[in-house]
């Protein structure tokens, strides 16, 4: 199932459970993966791009192995907030994994986060090559961070609120 909104992806998952993050290229997917408890996104890996079935193979088997009870992906709205191209082109892949999975699906606005990712690696002194080589799932670590920080800031508010707050 997609949700548009983070906050019903949030309310319907287990308590407990790994999230994947996937910054969608045209060349590879990049992959985070969270924690169980949700507080810590971690760039796992690359998955070069082949075709639609391959790609969702390769990534629902690394799912399985980690345990992940859900998907985050990355959605690349441009600078204005409109939307592209790319975003159709996500917006289909999700569609396409849908009828793959029962892994509940969400998105998250990934502007910036290749180039957050850039930053980072530069200031660690990565070289060229290696940069090139793991861009793409720190990227994926930038975009499940951003979500998983909502999803605690939500909970949080919710756990604030009382009764008549509603």
């Amino acid at each position: 199932m997609i949700f548009t909104d983070i906050t019903e992806f949030a309310a319907i998952l287990p308590r407990h459970g790994a999230l994947a993050g996937l910054d969608l290229g045209t060349v590879t997917i990049g992959v985070a993966i969270s924690d169980t408890r949700r507080q810590v996104a971690s760039p796992f890996s690359v998955i070069k791009r082949v075709k639609f079935q391959a790609d969702a193979a390769a990534l629902l088997e690394m799912c399985q192995k980690r345990e992940v009870v859900g998907l985050v992906l990355g959605l690349p709205l441009n600078m204005d907030g409109s939307r592209g191209p790319r975003v159709q082109s996500t917006e289909a892949f999700a569609r396409n994994l849908e009828k793959l999975t029962a892994l509940p699906i969400t998105y998250w606005d990934e502007r910036l986060s290749t180039v957050a990712a850039e930053r980072v690696l530069l200031e660690a002194d990565t070289s060229r090559k290696r940069r090139d080589q793991v861009i793409d799932q720190v990227a994926a670590g930038y975009i499940l961070q951003g979500a998983l920080d909502r999803m605690e800031t939500q909970t949080r508010l919710a756990a604030t609120r009382g009764p008549s707050d509603e």
